[in-house]
């Protein structure tokens, strides 16, 4: 289970909102790293997007996790990608997109197993959005057999 996690932004405090947004959620200051934000999605588990500024960098420390500002390269693609789901329709998740600048286009998974919306954070950071439609389908795809079979494993 995945409680929170945290991407590079331009502007933390904008796209922590558009994602809270996409959560019907809030955003908040995120106190431990100086001018980052959270998108709080405001559900049972406590989940949360942090959002730091895209010139910082995490690393190890004495103790904690460090975050300083860094020689982090330009935002840029990665191999980083995540599944969230949101209450809002398809239509209304690409609307954020366009009204942001940011990619956004309805994709289908594999074989037709399910579909995302794949939303670009700043045009180089995935977020996959699934409607409540396409929750249903993901969970219907998510089991261990499933990925088992996909994998090549066979049943356990």
């Amino acid at each position: 289970m995945i409680f929170h996690a945290s991407i590079p932004a331009r502007h933390p405090e904008h796209v922590a909102g558009v994602l809270a947004e996409l959560w019907g959620g809030f955003v908040a200051p995120f106190p431990a790293f100086p001018d980052s934000w959270m998108a709080v999605a405001g559900d049972e588990r406590g989940t949360i997007i942090e959002v730091y500024p895209s010139d910082r960098v995490l690393h190890p420390g004495d103790g904690d996790a460090d975050f300083q500002p860094g020689d982090a390269p330009p935002a840029r693609y990665s191999a980083f990608h995540m599944a969230v789901a949101t209450k809002l329709s398809a239509e209304e998740v690409i609307a954020i997109g366009a009204r942001e600048g940011w990619r956004a286009i309805r994709c289908t998974r594999g074989d037709h197993f399910f579909d995302v919306i794949e939303l670009w954070i700043d045009n180089t950071t995935l977020i996959e959005c699934l409607t409540a439609e396409m929750q249903a389908d993901y969970l219907a795809f998510a089991t261990p057999a499933n990925f088992r079979a996909m994998a090549g494993a066979g049943p356990a």
